[in-house]
């Protein structure tokens, strides 16, 4: 199912996902060394692992990139290293990566830029003197595939690299996936520093849906309509619908009314934030929440509903 968690902000939401449920999955499949609390969770026998999709940056370093961290760079530079030019040089794919020495510019270190240390003041990036910005050494860049270099990838939108690998599968399936999520317009080399919390919290969405997956995962997410114009917000529903139908279960955390009218099951907090939250109001349906009297949420979602055509029913 796809659920939804909603509530007033401070109503006992996120902790109960991420603190309580997060948590103890996280200790009970192995993926943390913590000791468990003395909860009783019952179902977690039920999923195979647990995958929390959280709004944390997906690298500290400004190396840390959409392509790197989604691994389509590696099939990138598979590719540039099987060209002719490529072998001639007898280049390998490390020579295309901007993180190791071989084909980098050693005075960026790949970076593009240098970090000029500023006294009393926040220090300055320029570009660098020697590659210009484009990261790589001269004989790097002479090798082109359609026309575009390594360095030149890494500056175009997921969008526009998407064109331009439309005949090469394994690229192009994941750039596919960062797109239906709504970020066709990333740069694939734009650092990771410089991406809002929902940006980050996609892509790891998307290296997810880009995984060949068995069993029934569980996805916890943190309101991953985060910044959302209304029309990306349609396809994100139909992703995560998408991953609800290949047998795994969804829950998030959501004000978004769009999407928790689509929801399987919502689980609505109240009555207010702080002392007065950490009671569930209400769960079921969008259609029983909506008939909750006592339900903030319910009283938003009705209009929604009604809408979208469902049947009034007597308010509870």
């Amino acid at each position: 199912m796809l659920v939804s968690l909603t509530g007033v902000s401070g109503s006992g939401k996120s902790t109960l996902l991420f603190d309580i449920l997060g948590r103890e999955a996280e200790i009970y499949f192995g993926h943390s060394k913590e000791k468990p609390d003395h909860l009783e969770i019952s179902g977690l026998e039920n999923v195979s692992d647990i995958i929390t999709i959280d709004q944390s940056p997906i690298g500290r370093t400004s190396r840390s990139n959409a392509a790197t961290y989604t691994d389509v760079f590696s099939y990138i530079r598979d590719l540039y290293a099987s060209l002719d030019e490529s072998k001639k040089k007898k280049l390998l794919p490390k020579h295309f990566s901007f993180n190791v020495p071989g084909g980098r510019c050693e005075k960026c270190e790949g970076s593009g830029e240098l970090t000029i240390t500023m006294h009393f003041l926040p220090d300055v990036q320029v570009k660098c003197p020697v590659c210009h910005g484009r990261r790589f050494q001269k004989s790097i860049l002479e090798v082109q595939y359609k026309g575009f270099s390594v360095s030149d990838i890494l500056q175009m939108t997921i969008a526009e690299a998407a064109a331009v690998f439309c005949d090469m599968p394994p690229i192009m399936d994941r750039l596919t996936v960062l797109q239906k999520v709504g970020l066709g317009y990333l740069s694939l080399g734009q650092s990771a520093t410089t991406l809002s919390g929902g940006e980050a919290q996609r892509i790891k969405l998307a290296k997810e849906l880009g995984k060949r997956t068995s069993g029934h995962t569980l996805y916890l997410l943190d309101e991953p309509t985060t910044g959302l114009h209304p029309h990306d917000i349609k396809k994100l529903i139909a992703l995560l619908n998408e991953l609800v139908e290949h047998g795994n279960t969804v829950i998030c955390v959501e004000h978004n009314l769009d999407v928790i009218a689509m929801s399987d099951w919502v689980v609505d907090f109240g009555p207010e934030g702080g002392d007065a939250g950490g009671e569930i109001i209400v769960q079921g349906t969008p259609e029983t929440v909506a008939k909750t009297v006592r339900s903030q949420t319910g009283m938003c979602l009705r209009s929604i509903l009604e809408a979208q055509n469902f049947t009034k029913g007597c308010f509870i």
